[in-house]
């Protein structure tokens, strides 16, 4: 008779179940379907996966772990809602790791990376004119996860991503001009200094790049209360 499932076997389903749950939620952080401050429903979450509440926690102790989930003694999990100091902490430690992800880039990228690269900045001209908002919002970050793969560092790679998925929720509270691309211009303006192995044109681009992302955010107490007035407004009017 064939052996039936052991206990090895029902650990490795709960991970992998845990790790959907964990991808699932983050995806919906980083589209801004779930919004600082939302509360997370663990028993929603069990119900739709299948799972124990357990195997829920244990999804949601890894995304706390990287501030997308903010846990609240007697009140449950939320969606972490960066402070002020926090958004200028990860802005800062986005500028210098990207100046170091092109320095990488260039050493090593090959043409067939930058022929990649190129129709990431195609796709991102066409979405901004016939896509939806929502297609817009997944685009976001996509250009810089890529150029970060390319620079060929997996833990430079991990880390930008988690920065990436944390400024989403900054945008989301302190965002004050609304904008609906990354700058495709400036990325494929990027992508030809970055061919032509200038390094420091690279640089200027990428930092005044960067720059026209942190002007649109106002990093004052009181505008993540204004966004949420703003939100009830668009919903009841």
């Amino acid at each position: 008779m064939p052996a039936g499932p052991t206990a090895a076997d029902a650990t490795d389903g709960n991970d992998d179940i845990s790790e959907r749950i964990r991808a699932t939620l983050a995806g919906a952080i980083g589209e801004g379907a779930l919004k600082p401050g939302t509360k997370i429903l663990e028993e929603a979450i069990a119900e739709h996966f299948g799972v124990s509440r357990t195997v829920v926690r244990g999804a949601l102790g890894v995304l706390e772990s990287d501030h997308l989930l903010d846990r609240k003694r007697n009140r449950g999990t939320f969606v972490a809602e960066p402070s002020i100091e926090q958004a200028r902490n990860l802005f800062e430690a986005r500028r210098k790791i990207e100046g170091l992800l092109l320095d990488l880039v260039v050493e090593r990228a090959t043409p067939e990376q930058f022929e990649h690269l190129q129709r990431l900045t195609d796709d991102e001209e066409h979405i901004h004119h016939h896509g939806d908002e929502k297609s817009k919002t997944v685009l976001s970050g996509k250009f810089h996860i890529a150029l970060a793969e390319i620079a060929g560092n997996p833990v430079l790679t991990e880390v930008l991503s988690k920065i990436v998925a944390r400024l989403s929720l900054v945008m989301s509270l302190y965002e004050d001009e609304r904008k609906d691309d990354c700058g495709a211009d400036h990325h494929r303006m990027i992508v030809a200094a970055l061919r032509a192995k200038d390094v420091g044109k690279a640089r200027e681009l990428m930092d005044f790049h960067l720059a026209d992302i942190e002007s649109r955010v106002r990093l004052t107490e009181g505008q993540s209360d204004r966004h949420a007035f703003m939100a009830v407004l668009e919903t009841f009017s």
